[in-house]
């Protein structure tokens, strides 16, 4: 891998695709593509196809899904379940087409059964059911999982899964209809802080174990297998530690500053009980984390503070 190997990123305006982006290009990647939707619709197969017949791309990093938390899996299946499996199958089924030797495609921990052992390991996949809350995202990405491990044991091509635990950090999605549970508590307390320090409720008990990753190790996980030959079809990527959800909800109440009550509603879904990443396959072969919670949470909400108007104007229209 040189500097000038020709890399498109799917997905490359989403909070990891653009962290990945930086990373690429502060390590002196200079020849990087990026299409917005506007210009290629990830959706359309035909579309794809005449992107990498153009293009002629040497490596492939998808990050490209449509994402968000438990409201929006719950309301939308069909659209999380199809339209992850359209882009996915397209990116994927075009570059082995065209002949790329390398695609990196990024998951989600949420591959795993709901009940597996902790802490998960890489081998769980496919041993019991889903979480239901967030199944059809789920399924998209285990389809993913397994057409690059086919792809891999087929034609041996360095086709990877990289599945990271819940990650946060800059261009998060803050939105509080579609957000995950870092980035919706954060905006919570940013907005009851300057609201007199009123109030806040979050969903559940707050005893479920989170495990989180700040964006740019994610980024640092991506070029480490981009850089390296893996030995194997599927790594979990994060710290190997978690957190009750509580714990979380008083460190984000720390960092923002805000000094009301929390208020816990426990009529609300908890989701998977706890989900720690085992994650000594990549420790193994030389990559670990190296950003703390309290840490990328507080460079998180500087982010925030620095586009909240933004944020605004993009996330709630």
């Amino acid at each position: 891998m040189n500097k000038n190997t020709k890399i498109y990123i799917a997905g490359h305006r989403g909070m990891v695709g653009a962290a990945v982006w930086r990373a690429l290009e502060s390590k002196g990647y200079k020849n990087l593509i990026g299409k917005t939707s506007a210009e290629l619709d990830l959706r359309n197969q035909q579309a794809v196809s005449d992107f990498y017949q153009e293009e002629q791309p040497e490596v492939v990093i998808d990050a490209a899904a449509k994402v968000g938390g438990i409201l929006a899996n719950n309301d939308f299946p069909y659209q999380f379940l199809m339209e992850n499996m359209l882009i996915q199958n397209n990116l994927i089924d075009g570059a082995f087409k065209v002949g790329i030797e390398k695609f990196i495609f990024l998951g989600s921990s949420c591959i795993y059964p709901k009940f597996a052992p902790q802490p998960l390991k890489e081998e769980y996949l496919l041993t019991d059911s889903l979480e239901p809350t967030n199944e059809w995202y789920a399924l998209a990405k285990i389809t993913g999982v397994k057409a690059c491990q086919a792809i891999r044991k087929q034609y041996n091509k360095e086709y990877v899964s990289l599945m990271p635990t819940n990650l946060y950090g800059s261009f998060d999605n803050f939105d509080l209809q579609s957000s995950h549970v870092l980035p919706a508590m954060l905006r919570k307390f940013h907005e009851a802080k300057i609201n007199n320090h009123s109030e806040v409720t979050l969903w559940g008990s707050g005893t479920p174990m989170r495990e989180f990753l700040f964006v740019d190790d994610m980024a640092a996980a991506v070029i480490y297998a981009l850089e390296n030959n893996l030995p194997e079809y599927l790594y979990n990527i994060g710290t190997g530690k978690d957190i009750k959800i509580k714990e979380l909800a008083e460190t984000i109440q720390k960092v923002t500053g805000h000094q009301g009550k929390i208020l816990w509603d426990a009529s609300k879904p908890d989701g998977t009980p706890r989900k720690l990443m085992d994650v000594s396959k990549m420790k193994e072969i030389g990559w670990r984390y190296s950003t703390e919670l309290e840490d990328g949470i507080q460079k998180t909400y500087q982010w925030f503070l620095e586009n909240i108007d933004n944020i605004k104007e993009v996330r709630l229209t």
